[in-house]
């Protein structure tokens, strides 16, 4: 097919395709967690005293004791074989975002040539995948393989349903043979102890005697984009890098805001439902879904869960979206910026502290003024982002969210707090000496008399914080729509962990001198707010004022690219953060640097073969072609002494050689190899590569506006976002 022809075809093919019928809703009762081996199944199928120790474990974080390894392995095989799974796979996350697994038959092979079904519990408590070909930022060489999975008590195994079976998943860590972590669930796990560890000190401080685990929660709100298969297909930009490297505006765009929070498109609520009743079968507690911004952008929001079953079921929910979109004959972008001029997809997440006998830690009740709990927990998050901006830039630092920070979209890349008209008032008390009142919850009166009435909050919030405080938690709203959760909770995590560390070891000294406790208190988090007090800001956060506030006045790191924040990995106060909590070695730290500069550099090196070879072999035949049928047209009018056309093949032409020109020049910037450091040659992608990729696509975007639809041969903005 030639021009636009393969356009039209898939246009028609998306307007006469038939919907995918819903099922039947069934019972949210019934399906709820059915695929999940989890703690009532155990206390069914495993004996008193085996169950008695794995709650245990899962609930208190105590040492699993391995005798109990092989009841388990036995309860759940047989669990699995009744759901029709003839496999199991130890699931895993290694340092690229994405979920890793290898399957195993239950099979095994006996002296007669007769097979039965056998999981022992040696097989549950550690597997052996081939560690060679996952990224390991040198903490091995490429010829030593071997790498460990061992199971995660504390996140339930599962079933995975699919139209090719079902199989057994078990989520376990992944470690090298020398011990060091290949993944992202050791550090999490490791950030989570810490944490408690700093906070039980704390509110022994604090008086309580009776503390139970101390744990983080998180609730991420993932935003996607559905694309129709047809016209994804059409596009190697969007099949092999995840986002359109070309693409002219629409006429139309978000600027109306009537796609946010519309009626969703009944396609699209068919694969949204599908989407939810996997999630409930596996025990993922999926309870909102919306339109978003941007034309055919949407968003699907879990309860909050313990930080690292959050974080496993984040995983869960990116798989189940790709997998499920397929099935309605969409692809599913999680892309931060699939598209240019409208707005991108983000991860907010939201991070809490609490346990079972003290509750939030977070939230500060009626009175935040009076809750010295609150104050202290709070109070150690202002230092935690003050001390360690930077690292919480670096967490979140990939070559496609760099295209979404900072635009009308997203926050900055300047890491600040928002704590809200309420707390900002009670915190400057803090900071002057005394604390008296903070403002309260009020009413709205609508004016409207069949109206009930209204609770009003006693803080706003501000969408242009990357770290906003929202009642009871704060929204880290910096994350990439791509990224796993688990990096940004360790980080998280471990700066609580340090800050809570600091702020007990000043308590029990102003205690030991003689200071009454709330004095002592009050002493603790003056010094906080005037050492660390800057951090917090609740104007606009996209003003060009506060960009040069924050970093001449206040001192705050600006890092608007992945090569200005990863390297703050390898920064000495960073490793000795990691190093005294216990969270990453120095070499675990290392090796994460290393494996994500790795990867900035391969995208941006992969999106600039994309653009040399799209540019060349798609859209500059293309314009060719429609110069060459203008310049016939032109020559034909002339003929008849008609004079038309002739600046626009002027402007086509000019527009072309000017994109061959830079297409060029980038394909020559590509060749350059002789770095002196892996510093130099991210430096390099963000400031001469990307730099050189937009000019090609200014040209190509330009021409697409200028050449006759008939002949333009990718799948427009137009069509993508708006035909479903």
């Amino acid at each position: 097919m030639s021009g636009n022809e393969a356009r039209v075809l898939a246009v028609h093919q998306i307007t006469n395709r038939e919907l995918m019928p819903p099922k039947p809703p069934e019972s949210l009762e019934k399906i709820w967690a059915e695929n999940v081996f989890n703690l009532s199944k155990m206390q069914a199928s495993l004996p008193k005293a085996v169950f008695k120790s794995i709650k245990k474990t899962i609930t208190t974080g105590e040492k699993l004791d391995p005798s109990v390894a092989d009841a388990v392995a036995t309860a759940m095989r047989d669990w699995a074989l009744a759901k029709g799974a003839l496999y199991y796979a130890h699931v895993f996350y290694p340092m690229t975002n994405l979920t890793a697994e290898k399957h195993d038959g239950f099979i095994s092979v006996q002296g007669d040539g007769t097979v039965i079904s056998e999981f022992s519990g040696k097989v549950l408590v550690q597997g052996e995948p081939d560690g060679s070909s996952f990224p390991n930022g040198g903490i091995r060489d490429t010829f030593e393989a071997r790498g460990y999975t061992g199971w995660d008590v504390t996140s339930p195994a599962y079933i995975m349903e699919t139209d090719n079976g079902a199989t057994l998943c078990i989520p376990t860590v992944f470690v090298s043979w020398t011990g060091e972590a290949l993944d992202k669930k050791v550090p999490l796990l490791r950030s989570i102890a810490a944490m408690d560890k700093a906070a039980n000190k704390v509110l022994k401080l604090l008086g309580h005697t009776d503390i139970a685990h101390v744990n983080s929660s998180c609730g991420a709100e993932q935003e996607y984009f559905l694309i129709d298969s047809n016209f994804a297909s059409q596009r190697p930009d969007l099949m092999l890098a995840g986002r359109t490297l070309f693409g002219k505006a629409p006429a139309k765009g978000q600027e109306f805001d009537d796609h946010y929070f519309g009626a969703i498109p009944e396609r699209v609520q068919v694969f949204m439902q599908d989407v939810e009743e996997t999630l409930y079968k596996l025990g993922i507690p999926a309870k909102t879904r919306h339109n978003e911004v941007a034309p055919g952008q949407f968003e699907i929001a879990p309860f909050f869960e313990a930080a690292n079953v959050a974080s496993d079921h984040q995983q869960l929910i990116m798989t189940v979206l790709k997998h499920t979109a397929k099935k309605h004959g969409f692809i599913c972008l999680l892309h931060e910026k699939p598209f240019a001029g409208i707005n991108g997809s983000g991860k907010h997440v939201n991070w809490s502290v609490g346990n079972a006998t003290q509750g939030n830690l977070l939230d500060p009740g009626d009175s935040p003024n009076e809750n010295a709990q609150f104050l202290i927990f709070c109070g150690a998050v202002i230092r935690g982002v003050h001390k360690y901006g930077p690292l919480m830039r670096a967490a979140i630092a990939t070559a496609s969210n760099d295209h979404r920070l900072g635009a009308n979209e997203a926050p900055p890349a300047i890491m600040s707090v928002y704590l809200g008209t309420q707390l900002e008032e009670v915190f400057e008390q803090i900071k002057n000496g005394s604390v008296t009142d903070s403002k309260h919850k009020g009413v709205m009166d609508l004016g409207i008399d069949v109206l009930p009435p209204l609770t009003k909050d006693a803080g706003d919030r501000n969408r242009t914080s990357p770290f906003a405080f929202t009642g009871n938690r704060f929204e880290f709203r910096a994350v990439g729509s791509s990224q796993s959760v688990s990096g940004p909770l360790i980080v998280l995590n471990t700066m609580l962990a340090d800050s809570l560390e600091w702020i007990g070891n000043r308590l029990e000294s102003e205690l030991s001198n003689g200071l009454e406790l709330n004095t002592a208190i009050l002493t603790v988090l003056k010094e906080v707010m005037e050492t660390h007090g800057s951090v917090v800001f609740g104007g606009n956060g996209y003003s060009d004022e506060w960009h040069k506030m924050a970093v001449e006045e206040r001192g705050l790191a600006n890092l608007p690219t992945t090569a200005d924040a990863l390297p703050y990995l390898k920064a000495e106060f960073i490793e000795d953060l990691f190093q005294k909590t216990g969270v990453l070695t120095p070499v675990e730290l290392e090796s994460r640097f290393e494996v994500y500069a790795e990867q900035y550099i391969l995208s941006i090196e992969v999106e600039a073969k994309l653009v040399t070879n799209m540019a060349k072999t798609i859209i500059y035949p293309a314009a060719v072609e429609y110069l060459s049928k203008l310049s016939s047209t032109i020559s034909s009018l002339s003929d008849l002494g008609i004079d038309c056309h002739k600046d626009s093949a002027k402007t086509i032409a000019e527009l072309t050689n000017s994109m061959a020109d830079v297409t060029s020049k980038l394909s020559a910037a590509m060749e350059t190899h002789d770095f002196s450091s892996t510093e130099e040659q991210m430096m390099y992608c963000a400031k001469t590569i990307r730099p050189l990729m937009d000019e090609v696509r200014s040209y190509a975007d330009a021409l697409e506006g200028e050449i006759a639809d008939s002949f333009w041969p990718l799948p427009t903005y137009q069509e993508m976002l708006f035909i479903k």
